[in-house]
Protein backbone atom coordinates (compact mmCIF):
# COMPACT_ATOMS: atom_id res chain seq x y z
CA UNK A 1 0.00 0.00 0.00
CA UNK A 2 3.29 2.30 0.30
CA UNK A 3 2.97 5.62 2.01
CA UNK A 4 -0.84 6.18 1.54
CA UNK A 5 -2.68 6.30 4.34
CA UNK A 6 -6.45 5.49 4.42
CA UNK A 7 -9.35 8.33 4.75
CA UNK A 8 -11.07 6.30 7.18
CA UNK A 9 -10.26 4.83 9.72
CA UNK A 10 -11.94 2.84 13.12
CA UNK A 11 -10.16 2.32 16.27
CA UNK A 12 -11.98 -0.13 18.71
CA UNK A 13 -12.33 -3.84 19.03
CA UNK A 14 -12.56 -6.58 16.74
CA UNK A 15 -13.36 -10.18 18.49
CA UNK A 16 -14.78 -13.59 17.70
CA UNK A 17 -18.47 -14.36 18.50
CA UNK A 18 -18.49 -18.08 19.88
CA UNK A 19 -22.34 -18.50 18.66
CA UNK A 20 -24.48 -21.89 19.93
CA UNK A 21 -25.90 -23.31 17.09
CA UNK A 22 -26.97 -26.45 18.19
CA UNK A 23 -27.28 -28.20 21.34
CA UNK A 24 -23.32 -28.11 21.77
CA UNK A 25 -22.70 -27.21 19.09
CA UNK A 26 -20.47 -23.46 18.72
CA UNK A 27 -19.56 -21.54 15.83
CA UNK A 28 -16.90 -19.00 15.54
CA UNK A 29 -17.47 -16.08 13.45
CA UNK A 30 -15.18 -13.27 13.27
CA UNK A 31 -16.88 -9.33 14.65
CA UNK A 32 -16.89 -6.54 16.52
CA UNK A 33 -18.60 -3.33 15.91
CA UNK A 34 -15.75 -0.79 15.03
CA UNK A 35 -14.32 -3.79 12.93
CA UNK A 36 -17.30 -4.25 11.50
CA UNK A 37 -17.91 -0.50 10.22
CA UNK A 38 -14.19 -0.18 8.96
CA UNK A 39 -14.73 -3.49 6.68
CA UNK A 40 -18.20 -2.10 5.02
CA UNK A 41 -16.63 1.24 4.51
CA UNK A 42 -13.85 -0.58 2.39
CA UNK A 43 -16.81 -2.45 0.53
CA UNK A 44 -18.38 0.82 -0.31
CA UNK A 45 -15.05 1.90 -1.96
CA UNK A 46 -13.18 4.03 0.51
CA UNK A 47 -9.98 3.05 1.36
CA UNK A 48 -9.78 1.98 5.65
CA UNK A 49 -7.96 0.83 8.06
CA UNK A 50 -8.99 -0.91 11.66
CA UNK A 51 -6.81 0.10 14.50
CA UNK A 52 -6.62 -2.34 17.48
CA UNK A 53 -5.11 -5.33 18.55
CA UNK A 54 -5.70 -8.84 18.11
CA UNK A 55 -4.46 -12.21 19.37
CA UNK A 56 -1.79 -14.45 17.85
CA UNK A 57 -3.63 -17.39 18.35
CA UNK A 58 -6.30 -19.17 15.79
CA UNK A 59 -9.20 -16.54 16.81
CA UNK A 60 -5.91 -13.68 15.84
CA UNK A 61 -5.56 -15.45 12.27
CA UNK A 62 -8.76 -15.76 11.54
CA UNK A 63 -9.01 -11.75 11.59
CA UNK A 64 -6.17 -11.09 10.51
CA UNK A 65 -6.93 -12.84 7.15
CA UNK A 66 -10.55 -11.48 7.18
CA UNK A 67 -9.12 -8.01 7.47
CA UNK A 68 -6.58 -9.14 4.59
CA UNK A 69 -9.62 -10.41 2.56
CA UNK A 70 -11.83 -7.03 3.10
CA UNK A 71 -8.75 -4.79 2.05
CA UNK A 72 -8.33 -2.97 5.11
CA UNK A 73 -5.04 -1.28 5.86
CA UNK A 74 -3.24 -3.92 7.85
CA UNK A 75 -0.48 -1.47 9.25
CA UNK A 76 -3.17 -0.38 11.42
CA UNK A 77 -3.50 -4.21 13.12
CA UNK A 78 -1.46 -5.13 15.96
CA UNK A 79 -1.15 -8.76 16.76
CA UNK A 80 0.22 -9.40 20.63
CA UNK A 81 0.47 -12.27 22.11
CA UNK A 82 -2.46 -12.15 24.66
CA UNK A 83 -5.54 -14.03 24.44
CA UNK A 84 -8.76 -13.45 21.97
CA UNK A 85 -11.70 -11.11 23.06
CA UNK A 86 -14.60 -13.62 22.64
CA UNK A 87 -18.09 -12.79 22.53
CA UNK A 88 -20.11 -15.98 23.80
CA UNK A 89 -23.53 -15.73 22.29
CA UNK A 90 -25.47 -18.16 23.85
CA UNK A 91 -28.85 -17.67 22.01
CA UNK A 92 -29.63 -14.96 19.90
CA UNK A 93 -33.42 -14.59 20.55
CA UNK A 94 -33.90 -13.10 22.96
CA UNK A 95 -30.20 -12.04 23.15
CA UNK A 96 -28.39 -13.38 25.75
CA UNK A 97 -24.72 -13.01 25.44
CA UNK A 98 -21.76 -12.04 28.02
CA UNK A 99 -17.72 -10.89 27.08
CA UNK A 100 -14.77 -13.04 28.06
CA UNK A 101 -11.76 -10.85 27.78
CA UNK A 102 -9.74 -9.91 30.93
CA UNK A 103 -6.17 -8.74 30.10
CA UNK A 104 -6.79 -10.01 26.32
CA UNK A 105 -5.52 -8.87 23.24
CA UNK A 106 -7.91 -5.75 22.12
CA UNK A 107 -6.90 -3.76 25.68
CA UNK A 108 -3.27 -3.76 24.40
CA UNK A 109 -3.85 -1.65 21.50
CA UNK A 110 -1.00 1.30 21.56
CA UNK A 111 -2.35 4.00 19.19
CA UNK A 112 1.26 5.35 19.57
CA UNK A 113 2.66 2.44 17.76
CA UNK A 114 0.27 3.33 14.90
CA UNK A 115 2.06 4.35 11.35
CA UNK A 116 3.91 7.96 11.63
CA UNK A 117 2.21 10.40 9.56
CA UNK A 118 -1.53 9.08 9.31
CA UNK A 119 -3.62 11.25 11.25
CA UNK A 120 -2.18 13.97 8.43
CA UNK A 121 -3.80 12.08 5.45
CA UNK A 122 -6.62 10.42 7.54
CA UNK A 123 -9.78 12.45 7.21
CA UNK A 124 -12.10 10.35 9.31
CA UNK A 125 -12.17 8.40 12.31
CA UNK A 126 -14.90 6.23 13.68
CA UNK A 127 -15.08 4.94 17.34
CA UNK A 128 -17.97 2.83 19.41
CA UNK A 129 -18.75 -0.62 20.44
CA UNK A 130 -17.66 -2.16 23.57
CA UNK A 131 -14.03 -0.77 23.39
CA UNK A 132 -15.07 2.58 25.06
CA UNK A 133 -16.36 0.44 27.75
CA UNK A 134 -13.27 -2.11 28.78
CA UNK A 135 -10.61 -0.14 30.82
CA UNK A 136 -7.47 0.89 29.84
CA UNK A 137 -8.29 0.71 26.21
CA UNK A 138 -11.74 3.65 26.68
CA UNK A 139 -8.90 6.22 27.84
CA UNK A 140 -6.78 5.12 25.38
CA UNK A 141 -9.42 5.76 22.48
CA UNK A 142 -10.97 8.89 24.18
CA UNK A 143 -7.33 10.42 24.10
CA UNK A 144 -7.19 9.31 20.52
CA UNK A 145 -10.13 10.74 19.36
CA UNK A 146 -9.92 14.45 21.25
CA UNK A 147 -7.00 14.80 19.83
CA UNK A 148 -7.67 13.63 16.02
CA UNK A 149 -11.09 15.93 16.46
CA UNK A 150 -8.25 18.72 17.68
CA UNK A 151 -6.30 18.44 14.38
CA UNK A 152 -9.04 18.79 12.25
CA UNK A 153 -10.15 14.65 11.96
CA UNK A 154 -14.14 14.29 11.62
CA UNK A 155 -14.80 12.27 14.41
CA UNK A 156 -18.23 9.37 14.39
CA UNK A 157 -19.64 7.79 17.13
CA UNK A 158 -21.82 4.38 17.77
CA UNK A 159 -23.31 4.33 20.69
CA UNK A 160 -23.95 0.57 20.27
CA UNK A 161 -25.31 -0.28 23.89
CA UNK A 162 -24.58 -3.07 25.58
CA UNK A 163 -24.85 -4.83 28.86
CA UNK A 164 -21.73 -3.71 30.16
CA UNK A 165 -21.77 -0.48 29.79
CA UNK A 166 -22.80 0.70 33.13
CA UNK A 167 -23.41 4.08 34.94
CA UNK A 168 -19.51 4.29 34.61
CA UNK A 169 -20.33 4.58 31.01
CA UNK A 170 -22.23 8.02 31.63
CA UNK A 171 -19.06 10.28 31.10
CA UNK A 172 -17.75 8.13 28.03
CA UNK A 173 -20.86 8.58 26.28
CA UNK A 174 -21.21 12.46 26.86
CA UNK A 175 -18.02 13.10 25.94
CA UNK A 176 -17.95 11.32 22.62
CA UNK A 177 -21.03 13.14 21.80
CA UNK A 178 -19.31 16.34 22.89
CA UNK A 179 -16.97 15.58 19.67
CA UNK A 180 -18.45 13.65 17.27
CA UNK A 181 -19.51 15.12 13.86
CA UNK A 182 -22.13 12.16 13.63
CA UNK A 183 -23.70 9.95 16.17
CA UNK A 184 -25.28 7.07 15.39
CA UNK A 185 -27.49 5.38 17.72
CA UNK A 186 -30.68 2.81 17.45
CA UNK A 187 -34.07 2.86 19.64
CA UNK A 188 -32.25 0.27 21.81
CA UNK A 189 -29.23 1.97 22.32
CA UNK A 190 -31.28 5.17 23.55
CA UNK A 191 -33.29 3.21 25.77
CA UNK A 192 -30.26 1.53 27.11
CA UNK A 193 -28.10 4.67 27.24
CA UNK A 194 -30.70 7.29 28.45
CA UNK A 195 -33.36 4.92 30.63
CA UNK A 196 -36.89 6.50 31.30
CA UNK A 197 -36.68 8.93 28.93
CA UNK A 198 -38.68 8.90 25.36
CA UNK A 199 -36.85 9.51 22.22
CA UNK A 200 -37.24 13.03 21.34
CA UNK A 201 -36.56 15.04 24.50
CA UNK A 202 -33.11 12.13 24.69
CA UNK A 203 -32.27 12.98 21.09
CA UNK A 204 -32.90 16.59 22.53
CA UNK A 205 -30.17 16.41 24.89
CA UNK A 206 -27.66 14.77 22.51
CA UNK A 207 -28.35 17.77 20.30
CA UNK A 208 -27.65 20.17 23.58
CA UNK A 209 -24.49 18.83 24.07
CA UNK A 210 -23.38 18.93 20.43
CA UNK A 211 -25.35 21.18 18.58
CA UNK A 212 -24.06 21.04 15.22
CA UNK A 213 -23.85 17.59 15.01
CA UNK A 214 -25.62 15.05 12.73
CA UNK A 215 -27.64 12.31 14.64
CA UNK A 216 -28.44 9.18 13.15
CA UNK A 217 -31.46 7.54 14.98
CA UNK A 218 -32.39 4.05 13.36
CA UNK A 219 -35.44 1.98 14.34
CA UNK A 220 -34.65 -1.15 12.48
CA UNK A 221 -37.60 -2.04 9.57
CA UNK A 222 -39.65 1.14 10.93
CA UNK A 223 -36.59 3.21 9.04
CA UNK A 224 -34.10 6.14 10.51
CA UNK A 225 -34.34 9.57 11.24
CA UNK A 226 -31.49 11.77 10.19
CA UNK A 227 -30.94 15.23 12.75
CA UNK A 228 -29.39 17.82 11.48
CA UNK A 229 -28.60 21.34 12.04
CA UNK A 230 -30.25 22.15 8.94
CA UNK A 231 -33.32 20.31 9.26
CA UNK A 232 -34.32 16.67 9.77
CA UNK A 233 -35.50 13.76 7.24
CA UNK A 234 -36.82 10.27 8.18
CA UNK A 235 -36.37 7.69 5.72
CA UNK A 236 -38.24 4.38 5.23
CA UNK A 237 -36.01 1.39 3.97
CA UNK A 238 -37.28 -0.53 0.56
CA UNK A 239 -38.66 -3.59 0.40
CA UNK A 240 -35.74 -6.37 0.60
CA UNK A 241 -35.85 -10.26 0.84
CA UNK A 242 -34.83 -10.28 4.31
CA UNK A 243 -31.92 -12.93 5.19
CA UNK A 244 -30.29 -11.52 8.17
CA UNK A 245 -29.97 -8.16 10.72
CA UNK A 246 -26.57 -8.62 11.90
CA UNK A 247 -24.48 -6.20 10.63
CA UNK A 248 -27.24 -3.79 9.40
CA UNK A 249 -26.41 -0.86 12.38
CA UNK A 250 -22.55 -0.83 11.61
CA UNK A 251 -23.44 -0.56 7.79
CA UNK A 252 -25.55 2.02 8.34
CA UNK A 253 -23.04 4.16 9.79
CA UNK A 254 -20.61 3.22 7.37
CA UNK A 255 -22.69 4.09 4.78
CA UNK A 256 -23.44 7.32 5.94
CA UNK A 257 -19.75 8.26 6.84
CA UNK A 258 -19.11 7.17 2.57
CA UNK A 259 -21.63 9.20 1.70
CA UNK A 260 -20.58 12.11 2.87
CA UNK A 261 -16.67 11.33 2.14
CA UNK A 262 -17.86 10.89 -1.46
CA UNK A 263 -20.14 13.50 -2.10
CA UNK A 264 -19.40 16.40 0.74
CA UNK A 265 -21.77 18.74 -0.94
CA UNK A 266 -24.89 16.38 -1.23
CA UNK A 267 -28.02 16.99 0.66
CA UNK A 268 -28.44 15.60 3.97
CA UNK A 269 -31.76 13.80 2.45
CA UNK A 270 -29.31 11.98 -0.31
CA UNK A 271 -26.76 11.07 2.63
CA UNK A 272 -29.67 8.97 4.76
CA UNK A 273 -30.97 6.80 1.62
CA UNK A 274 -27.16 6.14 1.12
CA UNK A 275 -27.36 5.02 4.74
CA UNK A 276 -30.45 3.12 4.58
CA UNK A 277 -29.36 1.93 1.68
CA UNK A 278 -26.27 0.04 3.27
CA UNK A 279 -27.95 -1.01 5.80
CA UNK A 280 -30.86 -2.88 3.87
CA UNK A 281 -27.99 -4.40 1.36
CA UNK A 282 -26.44 -5.71 4.88
CA UNK A 283 -29.70 -7.11 5.50
CA UNK A 284 -29.59 -9.61 2.28
CA UNK A 285 -26.75 -11.63 3.38
CA UNK A 286 -26.17 -14.11 6.49
CA UNK A 287 -23.87 -12.72 9.10
CA UNK A 288 -22.03 -9.20 8.91
CA UNK A 289 -21.48 -9.04 5.62
CA UNK A 290 -20.18 -5.81 4.06
CA UNK A 291 -22.76 -4.44 1.71
CA UNK A 292 -21.79 -3.83 -2.17
CA UNK A 293 -21.81 -0.44 -3.56
CA UNK A 294 -23.51 -2.11 -6.23
CA UNK A 295 -26.61 -3.14 -3.96
CA UNK A 296 -26.20 -0.07 -1.98
CA UNK A 297 -26.47 2.08 -5.05
CA UNK A 298 -29.53 0.18 -6.49
CA UNK A 299 -31.40 0.42 -3.08
CA UNK A 300 -30.73 4.15 -2.52
CA UNK A 301 -33.08 4.65 -5.42
CA UNK A 302 -35.83 2.67 -3.82
CA UNK A 303 -35.31 4.53 -0.49
CA UNK A 304 -38.06 6.96 0.72
CA UNK A 305 -37.15 10.12 2.37
CA UNK A 306 -38.79 13.09 3.36
CA UNK A 307 -38.53 16.02 5.90
CA UNK A 308 -39.89 15.69 9.24
CA UNK A 309 -40.31 17.53 12.69
CA UNK A 310 -38.91 14.57 14.48
CA UNK A 311 -37.28 15.68 17.36
CA UNK A 312 -38.06 19.15 18.06
CA UNK A 313 -38.66 20.61 20.99
CA UNK A 314 -42.21 21.80 21.54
Amino acid sequence: MGAEFPRFVAAGEALTDMIRSEGELWVSKTGGSTWNVARAVAALGVRSAFAGAISNCCFGDDLWAASACAGLDLRFVQRVERAPLLAIVAQSQPPNYFFIGNDSADLHFDPAALPSGWQQQTEWAHFGGISLARSPLADRLLALAASLQAAGVYISYDANFRNLMDERYAATFESMCRIARVIKLSDEDLAGLLPGIDPAPALERLREWNPQAWLLYTEGAKGATLLTPQGQWRASPPPITLIDTVGAGDASIAGLIVSLLRSPDSDPASHLAFAVAAGSAACQSAGATPPSLEATLALAERVEVEETDFGRPA
